[in-house]
């Protein structure tokens, strides 16, 4: 895919030794980082698969959502359900680079995660699922390709890390007033704002750790990176669209 995109790379399969770096400090060879950027994005598309499918399901099987919103036993299910991919991170933080229980994780991990988004999308309207789902495709698209014209051309983004750090705490604790003290409509749109931008920026801050930075070993971890970067900005976007609705 990207190989077909910059046409002047080369032909990556072949090796060939024409073939042009992906940023102008590259010290590796391009075939390797090119290839290594395909298993990435193949993991990827497999979660986002895996996540399609099992957040179907939910939304359209009635009864399992319902159970989870009618029952003690199913809230308490839930919150399971929500903190379960939290702790499948733990040990897949220890073991990424070992297979083949980096991947047995990472299904758990999407799998889990999966779920808690089919929860989330249970309960609302069609349209607005699928407008979140457009929106946060063309947006990853068009970051992904942006992240990737401004690699070769010299710019580094290494310099967001501390800036997204600081923004995603400030969205943790505004997320903990929203939950201790709600403050309507507009405050959650607010969120689902900020959530939005910085998660945008996440993706292009870990676009370019994968062009420059992560070891041919890591690409499990790059995976989960960009992996929920993108659920979260689907998320994000459909706090707006449920706000706005409501």
């Amino acid at each position: 895919m990207w190989g077909t995109r910059f046409a002047k790379t080369g032909d990556v399969e072949s090796g060939s030794s024409t073939s042009r770096p992906l940023y102008p400090v590259m010290l590796e060879s391009p075939e390797l980082r090119w290839s290594f950027i395909r298993k990435v994005y193949s993991i990827i598309s497999l979660q986002l698969l895996l996540t399609i499918a099992v957040a179907s399901v939910v939304v359209t099987v009635r009864p399992v959502a319902h159970f989870f919103v009618s029952s003690g036993a199913g809230l308490a299910l839930y919150i399971v359900v929500i903190i379960l991919p939290f702790i499948v991170l733990c040990p897949l933080s220890y073991y990424y680079q070992r297979h083949p229980v980096n991947l047995l994780l990472l299904t758990l991990f999407t799998t889990s995660l999966a779920f808690a988004v089919g929860l989330t999308c249970a309960f609302t309207k069609g349209e607005i699922i699928l407008e979140s789902a457009i929106l946060t495709a063309v947006v990853v698209i068009s970051l992904t390709l942006y992240t990737f014209w401004a690699a070769r051309r010299g710019h580094d983004f290494n310099f967001l890390g501390p800036f997204l750090f600081g923004a995603i705490m400030v969205l943790i604790v505004f997320a903990f007033i929203q939950i201790l003290f709600p403050l309507g409509r507009i405050s959650y749109m607010i969120y689902g704002g900020l959530a939005s931008i910085i998660f945008c920026g996440y993706i292009i801050y870990d676009t370019d750790n994968l062009i420059k930075r992560y070891s041919y070993d890591e690409y499990v971890w790059a995976a989960v990176s960009l992996y929920l970067d993108i659920i979260n900005l689907f998320l994000s976007l459909l706090t707006i669209f449920r706000a706005a609705d409501n």
